[in-house]
């Protein structure tokens, strides 16, 4: 055991030494230590309004997560009291980079966002096809004790993160004339009411951010549902990917026909995949193997359809 102790305190010392001369190495030569890969570093996150703002409620109060307490790095399953609504940045590889940017809007029933896989998997997954995604956090309708809603915070906060990924578009490498949202559940809700209410910017406003538009230039809905409300597709609605499952899934199902139905009626294109089953939730989980399982590379030959993944 001693010869053992030794022998790994004196691989210990080589490879510190090791370690050492290359470090010398490169800066004798001049030489540029590689960085560390994009996927790898801690996301960026942007505040969607300023301290203080006159619409924020709550700000002091911590969120809460699924686990509690993650270490670096770690899976967040889920986000519930969010008060101080926010972007995370997951820019695609500047190899891949398409200039196509896609505001990921995670379900969980107003109550909660499925952060990891209806967010960062999916932020994942666009970065793959050179798209660059930005997940939103947003206030959520169904947080105890305070009075926000749908049609009020929560739109605020989505045409407030299309706007700013507007205004930072050349920080970026995002085109400020690609930039859609793509909506799970309830966050499919947001990307409807994105697409039928909006503005092209606020030119009188001093905030330079106001004054992008709010407008989408494509939407996608994946089992999206919502409570009763107005739909009504304007003739300048957004082309509009949607789907769902059928069978098991109705009430979804049912509004993602209803969404469909608007936008025919208002002469705006718009692609409609009802599958025969594969129930509600589960993102881009492969289900499998069912029908279900492969929307999203319906959804990917949609976005090269409509020109979204040239190459920057």
């Amino acid at each position: 055991m001693l010869g053992m102790n030794r022998s790994i305190r004196m691989s210990s010392q080589r490879s510190c030494r090791a370690v050492a001369l290359l470090v010398g190495l490169f800066a004798a030569l001049q030489l540029p230590l590689i960085p560390a890969r994009a996927d790898e570093a801690t996301p960026q996150v942007v505040a969607l309004w300023p301290a203080g703002s006159a619409t924020l409620q709550g700000a002091g109060e911590k969120e809460l997560l699924s686990p509690p307490n993650p270490q670096p790095g770690q899976r967040i399953n889920s986000i519930r009291n969010v008060h101080n609504p926010s972007i995370e940045v997951h820019l695609a590889p500047a190899d891949k980079a398409t200039g196509t940017a896609i505001i990921v809007a995670p379900g969980g029933g107003h109550s909660q966002l499925v952060w990891a896989s209806e967010g960062t998997d999916i932020a994942k997954w666009l970065n793959s096809i050179g798209i660059s995604a930005f997940v939103l956090k947003y206030r959520l309708a169904q947080t105890p004790n305070y009075h926000y809603t749908v049609e009020g915070d929560a739109l605020q906060d989505t045409q407030r993160a299309m706007r700013i990924v507007r205004a930072r578009a050349k920080e970026w490498g995002v085109k400020t004339d690609h930039v859609g949202i793509l909506g799970f559940s309830a966050g499919g809700a947001l990307a409807a009411l994105a697409d039928i209410r909006f503005d092209r910017g606020k030119s009188a406003s001093t905030d330079v951010i106001e004054q992008q538009s709010c407008r989408p230039d494509f939407v996608g809905l994946v089992y999206a549902g919502w409570a009763p409300m107005d739909i009504t597709a304007p003739k300048d609605a957004a082309p509009a990917f949607l789907t769902s499952a059928g069978k098991d899934d109705e009430f979804h199902a049912r509004e993602t026909v209803e969404f469909f139905n608007s936008l025919f009626k208002a002469g705006v294109p718009a692609d409609l995949f009802i599958y025969g089953h594969g129930g509600h939730g589960g993102a881009i989980s492969p289900r499998k193997g069912i029908p279900f399982g492969t929307w999203h590379l319906r959804f990917q030959e949609w976005l090269a359809d409509m020109g979204q993944l040239n190459k920057a």
